[in-house]
């Protein structure tokens, strides 16, 4: 048991680090690609990668697929059609400490969702757990200074980011009920490709308005980055955590994020750290610890 938890816990954190690098494309595409261009190559590049993986497991499963297929739709719209969209639009109009902030409040959520629905025992010690990891996060977008925070203003893009908190946590535990006969490979296969349709008719809506997309190398490699690593590889990954941890523990876990994303942005745009963020990574991961001690 113990074992699997282990795998449970690497696949969670490989996951976040895979999501951390996106942040720092998302910022390279922020003036190359429209939010929704972004999310509808991303999808696309993750689902033509997938689909010569996934066509046997989906056609194997298709009957259980068939059987819950309201269940893959709604997973499906809130996971990769709108989640990442809400995502790329927040950043255009909300400074990055807001959305940073924001960001934090999805755990809450997966914590909420996952007690009212599906009965996830939630321990004191994870409530701790989870406070301390929060205090970090609030700690690195103040930089130490409460007063900062008292001065935060928010935008429209504030509530997009607040509805993409939501809905990945809406998906966390969606991705927890995966139903029975169906493995992990159809279950990607079973939402990329619906949640790709579905976003499809308004980016033709879009591109057919917008200047076209000048695919540059730079482009491309953010895409295939954000398509096979941030899409592909980390929701793999994370559907397998959350089914071997939970949704409420993964989403402690979810708190790391700003760790890496710092390191990332310190190794590949040379964004100095100083003290502050070092006190901020100590706080994020001794609440992770003191959550999933024993």
């Amino acid at each position: 048991m113990q074992e699997g938890k282990g795998i449970g816990y690497v696949a969670a954190f490989a996951a976040i680090v895979l999501w951390s690098g996106n942040f720092v494309v998302a910022r390279l595409l922020n003036e190359a690609l429209s939010p929704l261009a972004t999310s509808f190559w991303r999808w696309g590049i993750a689902s033509a990668a997938l689909l010569p993986l996934g066509w046997s497991a989906f056609r194997r499963d298709w009957p259980a697929i068939v059987a819950h297929k309201w269940y893959f739709l709604l997973t499906a719209f809130v996971g990769i059609t709108i989640f990442n969209t809400m995502v790329y639009m927040a950043g255009r109009t909300s400074a990055a400490v807001n959305l940073s902030l924001i960001a934090t409040s999805s755990p809450v959520f997966m914590f909420l969702f996952a007690r009212i629905f599906l009965g996830e025992a939630i321990s004191p010690r994870r409530v701790a757990g989870l406070v301390v990891a929060l205090c970090g996060v609030l700690v690195l977008i103040s930089r130490g200074h409460v007063q900062a925070l008292l001065q935060l203003e928010f935008t429209q893009g504030d509530l997009w980011m607040l509805l993409a908190a939501v809905c990945f946590a809406v998906y966390s535990v969606l991705a927890r009920q995966r139903p029975q006969g169906v493995s992990q490979s159809a279950f990607l296969v079973a939402t990329f490709i619906p949640g790709l349709i579905m976003l499809t008719p308004a980016y033709v809506a879009d591109a057919w308005t917008g200047p076209a997309v000048q695919f540059t190398p730079l482009v491309v490699g953010c895409l295939l980055y954000i398509g096979l690593g941030a899409s592909l590889t980390a929701y793999f990954l994370w559907n397998k955590a959350v089914g071997i941890l939970g949704s409420s523990l993964a989403g402690v876990l979810y708190y790391s994020i700003p760790v890496f994303a710092g390191l990332a942005a310190y190794l590949l745009l040379g964004e100095p750290v100083g003290f502050i963020h070092l006190a901020s990574g100590l706080l994020v991961i001794g609440g992770i610890l003191l959550a999933t001690r024993g």
